[in-house]
């Protein structure tokens, strides 16, 4: 192997493939590694940890075509520190790959390519999403998910279509988010569930780009095809919540207020929080007064008024403080709807006019 590129672009494509190999997998390092191979003036790069695998290309001008395994971490920091320059050139010499710009040199022990698990492709037909609204909807539910790997449909975002929509969800049991994006064509794609970790690699892949977003489903794996971009995820073979069931069809308590000042409120609730990260919200509609309260014995108390609108009854109910904000970057709108059923019933939170996300948020036993 022996080629010439620019090294902004090796970098880019290095540093997103890397994300996968640092397990620093003990039973097969070989998975430590980025697969390098050149073909018809095109570097491809490869990595996989087996439970996601990403493919990316790039132009090169290349002498002597060839493959190779080499150590992502490695490659990637001595990218990333490299003086200032324009081309690198790459080149394998015994059992070295040899790395050379107008300031430096240098030589990065290499493995054996062959050795190296290939990743699968699909061979289902695909169907097309923008990419930026594919990454909108993973990113705007996937802090929903649980932590744990205990119940792994739990810890997995859960995508399926319906009618023109594509739906994205995710719920840990105490907190639910669901965005709605709309597609160009009614496809049913069953019900897909995507691991959480691998749905952040593969936002994190494709972010920054803004194009046709070729979408492939096989029984065990989701394949997403993009310019010169390849992802291959493992899918979860469970059952999704069906969540539907407690999203509360009735309103006693309506609050509407500006997103901006439930932010400010809940900033300085934040200094006030014990170790539970408990608020208390009391809504008294007859007074026009909307308060969010926090105490901590060893700090103090605080609390703030916000104005709102209000309608229904009065109500003084306990949150966990991050569950309620982790949902406000997902929704654009200027003012909120805090919808509220009664005390042991979740909280529900909408953008005004916007009918494209729904987050719900259980109570906290007082």
């Amino acid at each position: 192997m022996k080629l010439e590129c620019l090294k902004d672009k090796l970098l880019n494509v290095i540093g997103k493939a890397t994300r996968l190999t640092n397990g620093k997998n003990l039973n097969l390092p070989i998975l430590n590694c980025l697969f390098l191979e050149t073909k018809d003036n095109r570097l491809i790069i490869k990595a996989t940890n087996l439970e996601i695998g990403v493919t990316l290309e790039i132009p090169v001008k290349t002498e002597k075509n060839g493959k190779v395994a080499v150590p992502g971490d490695i490659l990637n920091n001595l990218l990333l520190n490299l003086p200032e320059s324009k081309n690198i050139k790459l080149e394998v010499v015994e059992d070295n790959l040899k790395i050379v710009t107008e300031r430096n040199q240098t030589k990065i022990k290499i493995k054996n390519a062959d050795e190296y698990p290939s990743i699968p492709e699909s061979k289902s037909e695909p169907f097309n999403i923008p990419s930026f609204d594919f990454i909108n909807g993973l990113k705007s539910v996937w802090y929903s998910c649980a932590l744990s790997s205990l119940k792994p449909e739990l810890s997995s975002v859960f995508i399926y279509t319906d009618d023109k929509q594509m739906v994205f969800a995710a719920t840990d049991s105490f907190r639910l988010a669901e965005k709605r994006i709309k597609i160009k064509q009614s496809k049913d794609i069953g019900k897909v569930l995507i691991p959480f970790k691998n749905a952040l690699e593969i936002a994190r892949i494709l972010e920054g780009e803004n194009v046709d977003l070729s979408i492939s489903l096989d029984k065990n794996q989701i394949s997403l095809v993009c310019d010169n971009i390849s992802i291959t995820s493992r899918i979860i073979d469970g059952n999704f919540p069906d969540y539907k069931q407690i999203i509360p069809k009735e309103i006693k308590t309506d609050v509407t207020l500006l997103k901006q000042d439930f932010i400010g409120a809940f900033k300085v609730a934040n200094v006030f929080s014990d170790k539970f990260n408990q608020v208390n919200i009391k809504v008294e509609p007859g007074k026009k007064n909307f308060e969010v309260i926090t105490r901590n014995l060893d700090v103090g108390e605080n609390i703030s008024h916000v104005d709102a609108v209000f309608s229904g009854n009065d109500l003084d109910i306990s949150f966990n403080l991050k569950y309620v904000t982790d949902c406000l970057p997902s929704i654009e709108s200027d003012s909120l709807s805090l919808n509220f059923t009664d005390i042991s019933r979740p909280m529900v939170i909408k953008g005004v006019g916007d009918r494209s996300f729904l987050y719900l948020v259980m109570p906290m036993n007082k």
